[in-house]
């Protein structure tokens, strides 16, 4: 190992998404991180942003935390890594870091620095090859595997790199790294990896780090949290004065969200949490040690993630107070339904109605039987191959509800007691097309790295 400690601040769990709580991460600059880290996208956002290759955080946020990253890490002359530029890690968004770098650089007359970046975007001619050849693309959660249909519909493919880019940049001498699409713990794992630190501490690390705050309590996002890992360990302490990593909030955030909470899955390995031990170091840092790592025998897996457009979208809003209404709000979506029906039939769109109060839970779902709820808001989406289609059917789904003709109403004009006049444009609507894994020979054989100077 190079340290005998490597310490890594992580500032925001989706960099750009809401800005980066300044006060905290200068209190974790203040004490000399070796590292400066932090993803900046998710698939969590959708396949809209993909899809249509834009962000879905302002860009004033992005270049925000940005700022605060570069500035304090050239200032100790220490890297600098960000990966899933700008949402979805898109070679769009990747060009849009590189050039805030550039700006920021050129702002504060940084001295000169080596930025690397690398790029994630997969050619669909690479995958058409791979399917021709016979080579199985295989789907993830229960998908089939990939189709020569599926991938020409689909709009735009990104490749989730491991920590081997961020390896390759950090030998190559890079002082700020801009990557592409990528594991959210790679970012974290990898420079640990290269510093010589054991696999099992270092995907622990990136595991827990990868969110900043939310592996703190109380909860507050967007405060930063710092990680120290050594070859037995890893302790990850709050920066936040008013918060504490203790625990529960630790273990509970490292075993969030999956089947089985005690294992992470990767292209290349398992990190296997179920022996690890965890103590309350001080008062606002948990230790954490035995994490194990279980590396995937055979070919090297790469998982990827594709968009398609399924067509145009609006938006109606409707409000509800009429007691009658609510009870049989069922029955008056039915009624909105048919009549959209009989304008464009029963395929070629999708309208979706999504209830808010309806016994204090969202969506349509099972009969109820009473909605205790004296107000609801219903949502109206409608999707079609055009915009003229999609505003004329969503403004029919829509106003429709306020002229349900339910059973035992008389001569009113009406029961809701609240509907948009107008329906609103929404961006297109996409899906995902692709949540697949793709064999490789090179583990970075679908990142391509560049490295220039800045200043």
């Amino acid at each position: 190992m190079k340290k005998e400690e490597l310490r890594i601040i992580c500032p925001n769990g989706h960099l750009g998404f809401s800005p980066t709580k300044e006060d905290s991460f200068w209190i974790g600059a203040d004490t000399k991180p070796d590292y400066y880290c932090s993803d900046s996208g998710s698939d969590d956002i959708g396949p809209g942003p993909l899809g249509a290759d834009k962000s879905t955080s302002l860009y004033v946020w992005q270049k925000h935390d940005l700022e605060l990253m570069l500035l304090a890490s050239r200032k100790q002359g220490v890297p600098m890594v960000i990966g899933s530029a700008g949402d979805t890690g898109s070679n769009s968004r990747v060009d849009m870091y590189v050039q805030i770098i550039k700006d920021l650089a050129a702002e504060h007359s940084l001295p000169k620095f080596k930025l690397a970046y690398f790029y994630s975007e997969v050619d669909k001619e690479y995958l058409k090859a791979k399917l021709k050849n016979g080579s199985r693309i295989e789907g993830l959660d229960d998908r089939p595997d990939l189709t020569m249909e599926e991938l020409e519909s689909t709009e735009r493919i990104v490749a989730v790199a491991g920590i081997h880019p961020y390896i390759k940049a950090l030998e190559m001498g890079a002082d700020v790294i801009i990557g592409g699409r990528s594991s959210d713990i790679a970012v974290f794992a990898g420079p640990a990896i290269y510093e010589g630190f054991p696999e099992a501490e270092s995907y622990y690390l990136g595991k827990v780090l990868e969110c900043a705050s939310f592996c703190a309590e109380p909860y507050g996002a967007k405060e930063s949290v710092i990680g120290a890992i050594t070859k037995n360990d890893v302790k990850v302490t709050a920066m936040a004065p008013w918060q504490q990593c203790t625990i529960a909030s630790v273990a509970g955030h490292a075993m969030y969200e999956r089947s089985n909470p005690y294992y992470e899955y990767f292209a290349g390995g398992v990190i296997d949490m179920s022996e690890c031990a965890y103590e309350q170091f001080d008062d606002k840092t948990t230790r954490i040690t035995n994490p194990k790592y279980i590396p995937i025998q055979g070919k090297i897996r790469v998982k990827l993630e594709g968009s398609q457009k399924i067509g145009e979208m609006y938006i109606g809003i409707a409000g509800i107070r009429d007691p009658y209404t609510i009870k049989n709000i069922d029955k008056v979506i039915e009624l909105a339904k048919e009549q959209v029906q009989q304008v464009f039939g029963e395929s070629g769109y999708e309208l979706n109605y999504i209830i808010y109060g309806k016994n204090g839970v969202m969506g349509e779902m099972e009969p109820i039987k009473e909605i205790k709820s004296h107000e609801l808001c219903i949502i109206v989406q409608g999707i079609a191959p055009t915009k003229e289609m999609a505003e004329e059917l969503t403004m029919i789904g829509t106003r429709q509800i306020f002229y349900a003709r339910l059973p035992e109403v008389k001569g009113t004009a009406g029961t809701a007691a609240f509907v948009v006049d107008e329906v609103l444009p929404a961006t297109p609507a996409y899906k995902w097309s692709m949540n697949h894994t793709v064999e490789v020979d090179d583990p970075m054989e679908l990142f391509d790295l560049n490295m220039i100077e800045i200043g």
